[in-house]
């Protein structure tokens, strides 16, 4: 809600006056949280694990992907060697031959016209075969020197020994993880800016300061030159008052710088131009408003919500997901598998010239059986990843804690502090008052009045360090708790 409320602010109090830009803690915050880099870089990160945890849930879902591809070789396979080639391409020829070396002695007897017939059917007869075995070398040459290939290929895991499951719970500890990173970057803006915020204000309240106390000591010269005129104030006198005005000038110009460089600063976390002019809503205030705030070191509270913890927390977690995974290594694995194939030439139906297919289903198991002791090597190694991780935690867990008590502890004493300085200031005053009204019957020396503003001066000084050490413990306490909104 306050979030919300310092957006609205950003448009309301952010408004120029005369050449200035008014601004409050919530529309400086709001502007920090939109211009930070470190904030931005912390959103592009979580959109990154949200596309990582995207991806690891398609590992459940089957995957298709196409193959192609075309080789050419400088020779063909044959199924047919030369000598195979070549008697089948004479298959007629061998075969005339062997019947006239076997039925020419026969042959003389018949007629000669049964002869010349003879002769001419098997002059036939070996052209036809010889014709037929040279058609059959034709039907067994492959050409495969152009070969054409394609698949679709379909892949749907069954058991992978838990590493896609594994690998979910990390890319969702992975998620978190730049969840609790962003907002632990942005309760570190947040209290960056609170700090920045109130340091201006506690220089601007200590210029006011300065200013008034440079017209007190201004004052005092001019009235102890005077008396040193009239004769009843020695020159010492006059030196020791305007040391005390260049020590006070001297005061003021520090302060005065301290107080550009502040509003420099307070602009570059806001993300506005460091030479631009800003008024803060609490400048010109009197007394500051602090609500007095009863500190509850509530370290359960802290674990709850410190994202610090919550980062140590899913570190340990990605630890044993990443052991699971590695795990998975020694398990077996199985894939259910199916597609089409097409091929040119194809051996489907003969060798033919075209393309040609077949579907295709199977099941892929993978069993690791020796390794060398790798996955149980990289198991230990992440174990004690994993190890480090807790410890961290642990360590954090125990330094959070002193870290709320003493938080709790420093916005009681910042409160008891308040108190007394406004007492102080009251004394301070009253004592101021006393002296300057000694000092102008004259029967006080310019010496315990200036001892009278010094005093004054202190009492001022630690009312406004009081009064940011409040306001600053309080934020301390909040981003102790994790809190701070």
């Amino acid at each position: 809600m306050r979030r919300l409320l310092g957006f609205i602010l950003l448009a309301g109090m952010a408004q120029t006056v005369g050449a200035q830009r008014l601004l409050n803690l919530d529309s400086c915050r709001a502007m920090a949280l939109r211009n930070n880099k470190q904030m931005s870089i912390s959103r592009v990160k979580q959109e990154i694990a949200a596309n990582v945890r995207k991806s690891a849930r398609t590992k459940y879902l089957p995957h298709i992907s196409a193959l192609g591809g075309y080789e050419y070789t400088s020779k063909e396979v044959s199924i047919l060697n030369d000598d195979q080639k070549e008697a089948l391409n004479s298959m007629g020829s061998n075969l005339k031959n062997g019947i006239v070396s076997s039925v020419g002695p026969y042959a003389q007897i018949l007629p000669a016209a049964l002869q010349q017939r003879l002769g001419t059917d098997l002059t036939n007869l070996a052209s036809f075969l010889d014709l037929g075995g040279q058609n059959i070398v034709n039907a067994f040459r492959t050409d495969t020197r152009n070969l054409w290939a394609g698949a679709i290929l379909l892949t749907q895991p069954v058991f992978m020994g838990g590493a896609i499951v594994a690998m979910n719970k990390l890319a969702d500890a992975g998620e978190e993880l730049a969840a609790n990173s962003a907002e632990a970057k942005r309760q570190a803006t947040l209290y960056h800016i609170d700090q920045a915020y109130w340091q201006v204000v506690s220089l601007r309240h200590k210029q006011k300061l300065a200013q008034g106390y440079l017209d007190l000591v201004k004052k005092l010269d001019g009235d102890v030159q005077k008396m040193i005129k009239e004769g009843v104030a020695t020159r010492s006198d006059g030196l020791s008052v305007s040391v005390k005005v260049n020590e006070a000038e001297m005061a003021m110009l520090k302060v005065s710088d301290g107080l550009t460089l502040s509003k420099m600063l307070l602009c570059q976390l806001c993300g506005i131009p460091v030479d631009e002019q800003i008024v803060l809503a609490e400048e010109e205030t009197d007394n500051l408003e602090t609500v007095e705030v009863t500190p509850q070191a509530d370290f359960q509270q802290a674990v709850e919500n410190r994202p610090e913890l919550k980062m140590l927390q899913n570190m340990v977690d990605m630890g044993k997901q990443t052991t699971n995974i590695l795990k998975a290594g020694n398990l077996p694995q199985v894939l259910l598998t199916g597609g089409y194939m097409v091929s040119n030439p194809n051996v489907f139906n003969g060798f033919e010239k075209k393309f040609a297919g077949v579907w295709n289903v199977g099941v892929l198991v993978r069993v690791p059986i020796w390794n060398w002791g790798d996955v149980a090597y990289k198991v230990r190694a992440a174990k004690g990843a994993t190890t480090i991780a807790t410890l961290q935690k642990e360590e954090a867990r125990e330094k959070i804690e002193l870290q709320v008590n003493q938080s709790a502890f420093q916005v009681s004493e910042a409160n008891k502090k308040l108190e007394m300085a406004k007492a102080s200031i009251e004394r301070a005053n009253e004592n101021l008052r006393t002296a300057n009204l000694g000092f102008s019957e004259g029967v006080i020396s310019s010496t315990t009045v200036m001892e009278a503003q010094t005093a004054w001066l202190q009492a001022q000084s630690q009312k406004i360090d009081a009064e940011i050490d409040v306001k600053l413990s309080q934020v301390n306490l909040q981003k102790a708790l994790g809190t701070l909104q």
